[in-house]
């Protein structure tokens, strides 16, 4: 199963219906544990660096992520998704990844 991140920052209906279209079965998660129970992480995104790292810090979610990433499953950022995953952004000086 495909963990389909939800943030509130993200354009998760997309990446969920196209998933779907192709017969990958996945969840949309919004919690650690549901990301410990997938084979495979998409964190899609839409917005600003700043704001939706704030999101990810207030769900627990920055950690959870990092987890995951360290765990060696595969994971796949979309736009925004992809930047949260470098340490740093020119976008929102002083916020980290």
């Amino acid at each position: 199963m495909i963990a389909v991140l939800d943030y509130d920052a993200g354009n998760l209906a997309s990446v969920k219906k196209a998933l779907d279209f192709i017969g990958v079965e996945n969840k949309v998660a919004s919690s650690g544990k549901e990301l410990k129970e997938a084979a495979g992480l998409i964190i899609p995104g839409v917005g600003a660096f700043g704001e939706a790292k704030r999101r990810l810090e207030e769900r627990g979610l920055d950690n959870d992520i990092l987890s995951f990433v360290k765990s060696g499953k595969p994971v796949l950022g979309i736009c925004l998704g992809m930047q949260l995953l470098f340490e740093e952004s020119e976008e929102a000086p002083g916020v980290k990844g």
